[in-house]
């Protein structure tokens, strides 16, 4: 029997903290835990002495750590064999989809978007013998880096104690009721996760289409035979789904997008290049990009969204008024600066025929502008990829190929399954001007990719966790690069090192990576 004291505090192989008590399940304790050696916020399960499925647990820990699919949350240690038997995986920053629905229901095409990644991930793990069983609003997340996580695939099973006869047709009954949730608002199995359960019928729980207006035919019988089995042949066409893989086929038919966590029900208009991270939409037709963060805020009794057709008509109408406000105040304007301008000049007359001195024309000059053509390109004395908050090596080997004036050549990021947020926050490229300069712009080539992307500027490489590396390196500017860009910092930064830092990475082939074709510093 173990003397070890679990508590938070206690440090578990030597390298992960417990910081504080999550969950419990019969037994089983998850924790949020820090991994001091890479400095990164995880989870961990541990057990009470005695508790029966320990090894069960381990077993598909490991299992699920094999599942080739970055939905799937990664796990990172697990052993039975130490004094205090634990699991280690990865800790997911973001919204659960019990938190997005707070809002009201998503839009039918980011709905079917969203939980179509995580039936495919639910897909994956079948084929690799794991089940998860227990698909809640709590279990699907979308991470502050921009992607569907799955949390509990083979370990929530495992813990539970779960053995049934037909796991596919409860895996593709939680999917049926996670995109239920996601249409609706409504948890077709009653109150689950800060859910209200659906409204009753004489057969069960309402369907969608009768809860919700907006939602197209298809994508209600789908989520009916997936979710409310008994009624499919009755009151929908076609028999029930019984499989993740069946749900992710007929899903594959609905138009769909990726919805990102928190949007109003109307459009944001898009942010202004340098100012945020660009976004776009994902269609099944045309393949993955980023999408706008979109949802609805349709009550729960069944709102929907106005037509097409009013919307336009509003910002029509809104931008109408915006531009005759902008002529009006374009007119004082001009008016204001003519009267300041004939002001100037009769005072300057005034003075000049009193017999006093001319001013010097430098001394009304803003001393702190630089215009462009003063700027200096600055050489590079050396550069490396950046990696700090993880092994140290970024494709050192090939920096030099992003400052050697040549645009057909580049230099790459590792492929990582985390487009930047979960694992860590970033990483980069690291150019050393060789001693502190004065920067105040930088030219970017990077392939015709949505990065998010910052700049920072110091005098210290050497910091290894996220906090220090804010201080050593601080941001200088940050927003989203595409091609050729021009990157103008607000104020002057100075030091010997500039990094290019993505923290967020597009999806190139079946990992995502940063790329920088050519980049060109300037200062003084």
């Amino acid at each position: 029997m173990s003397t070890f004291l679990i508590e938070p505090g206690a440090k578990l192989a030597n390298r992960y903290r417990l910081d504080h008590v999550v969950s419990e399940t019969g037994g089983a304790t998850r924790w949020k835990a820090t991994d001091e050696t890479l400095a990164r916020p995880v989870a961990v399960w541990t057990f009470a002495d005695g508790f029966p499925r320990t090894s069960e647990v381990v077993r598909a820990a490991r299992a699920t750590s094999r599942v080739p699919d970055a939905r799937v949350t990664q796990v990172f240690d697990a052993d039975d064999t130490s004094p205090v038997p634990y699991v280690v995986e990865e800790w997911v920053i973001g919204s659960s989809l019990a938190e997005l629905l707070q809002q009201g229901p998503m839009e039918p095409e980011r709905a079917a978007g969203l939980v179509a990644e995580a039936a495919e991930a639910i897909a994956a793990a079948h084929a690799n013998g794991l089940h998860h069983l227990c698909l809640s609003p709590g279990k699907l997340m979308w991470s502050s880096g921009g992607a569907v996580k799955v949390t509990g695939i083979g370990v929530d099973a495992a813990l539970l104690g779960s053995n049934v006869p037909q796991p596919g047709a409860i895996d593709a009954q939680g999917l049926g009721n996670l995109l239920y949730a996601a249409l609706t608002g409504y948890w077709p199995g009653g109150p689950q996760s800060g859910l209200p359960g659906a409204p009753q019928g004489p057969m069960g729980p309402y369907p969608p289409g009768q809860l919700r207006q907006g939602i197209t035919e298809q994508l209600a019988t789908i989520t009916t035979r997936a979710a409310l089995p008994q009624l499919a042949g009755q009151m929908v066409p076609g028999p029930p789904i019984t499989t993740p893989a069946e749900f992710c086929a007929a899903l594959a038919e609905v138009p769909r997008l990726i919805p990102l966590p928190v949007a109003p029900a109307e459009a944001v208009p898009p942010p202004e290049p340098g100012t945020s991270r660009r976004t776009g939409e994902f269609d099944t037709t045309t393949g993955p990009r980023r999408s706008a963060r979109n949802g609805s805020t349709a009550a729960r009794s069944g709102g929907s969204r106005p037509p097409a057709n009013s919307r336009t008509e509003q910002r029509v109408s809104q931008s109408q008024g915006s531009s005759t406000k902008r002529l009006l105040i374009g007119a004082v304007a001009v008016l204001l600066f003519a009267g300041v301008v004939a002001g100037a000049w009769t005072l300057g007359t005034n003075l000049r025929s009193g017999g006093g001195e001319e001013a010097d024309p430098s001394a009304d000059a803003t001393e702190d502008v630089v215009d462009s053509a003063e700027l200096e390109v600055l050489p590079i004395a050396t550069s490396d990829g950046f990696d700090p908050l993880g092994d140290g090596s970024e494709h050192g080997d090939k920096a030099h190929l992003a400052h050697d004036g040549d645009t057909s050549t580049q230099w790459n990021t590792e492929g990582y399954k985390d487009p930047m947020g979960t694992e860590k926050t970033g990483v980069g490229l690291l150019i050393d001007l060789g001693s502190a300069k004065e920067v105040h712009e930088i030219d970017l080539v990077t392939p015709e990719q949505n990065y998010g992307m910052q700049i920072r500027i110091g005098d210290d490489v050497s910091a290894t966790d996220p906090a220090a590396l804010d201080s050593a390196l601080p941001v200088a500017w940050e927003g989203s690069v595409n091609g050729s860009e021009t990157v103008q910092l607000e104020e002057s930064a100075t030091g010997q090192y500039v990094v290019v830092w993505f923290v967020e990475l597009p999806m190139d082939g079946d990992r995502y990576r940063g790329s920088v074709k050519e980049v060109e510093v300037r200062g003084l």
